[in-house]
């Protein structure tokens, strides 16, 4: 058995650390490609992207306790609703992205837009902390920390530019649209929804209501914000914990 964790966009692996550590079995942080790595060729999209997990995930030991977050978390349902993977458990926290009322919020907005995104992104790169206007300060309000953003603007290169856009603009209008087709039911592996109610960009009641349509179940992270495990680890930790051992009741 093995637990699998999955980043967002954008970051890095490194935003799980602090919480891996409050881990005693053993844990993988995959690193999806372009964020701070080579995309291989041909990986464009979001179904690309979900394949590529699909792989690594057969590469493991299973079965699979999988755990994602931000982009991290839409890839994981997508896997656990569409590919052969032995996952045994899913944890996600923004399963509102897959409601049908969903509508993408302003940055994702911007980057689905030509040329806006790509001026946009290429803007973030050209800057230093100093210029106010980094990744590190964008997202300082919903729980990113100091050190990661300064990771994360460290490996923001062209590369990572275009991934962000191929992902953001494969995304329209929402996951619904058409990945939600094939996640129109109780998942084949328990699933849990976190909601950090502290998230500037949460939407609990869509949170909710996907909980119900998925028949997972649903845990509010009061106070807490889009970077949880970041904000409050020992809780994220024990949270996750007692999901993976009620799976045994």
């Amino acid at each position: 058995m093995t637990i699998v964790f999955v980043h967002g966009v954008p970051e890095t692996p490194s935003v799980w650390n602090p919480l891996r550590e409050l881990i005693q079995e053993p844990t993988v942080a995959l690193r999806l490609p372009g964020f701070g790595s080579v995309r291989p060729a041909g990986l464009r999209d979001k179904e690309g992207y979900a394949a590529w997990l699909a792989e690594r995930l057969r590469e493991l030991d299973g079965p699979i306790d999988l755990v994602g977050h931000d982009w991290g978390a839409h890839l994981t349902m997508r896997v656990v609703s569409h590919y052969d993977v032995e996952v045994r458990s899913w944890v996600s926290d923004v399963a509102h992205g897959w409601h049908p009322d969903y509508r993408w919020h302003e940055a994702a907005t911007l980057w689905q837009s030509s040329p806006e995104g790509e001026e946009s992104l290429a803007s973030l790169r050209r800057t230093t902390p100093d210029d106010g206007f980094t990744f590190g300060r964008l997202f300082r309000d919903r729980g990113l920390s100091e050190e990661l953003g300064n990771e994360i603007d460290s490996v923001h290169d062209e590369e990572m530019s275009a991934a962000i856009l191929s992902l953001y603009r494969s995304a329209w209008p929402n996951f619904a649209a058409d990945w939600g087709k094939d996640f129109d039911g109780p998942a084949k592996a328990r699933g849990l929804l976190l909601a950090p109610t502290g998230d500037p960009m949460g939407l609990p009641d869509l949170d909710r209501d996907m909980a119900t349509r998925l028949g997972a179940e649903l845990h509010e992270l009061t106070g807490l914000t889009h970077y949880w495990m970041l904000q409050d680890p020992e809780r994220g930790a024990r949270v996750l914990r007692e999901f993976w051992a009620s799976l045994d009741d």
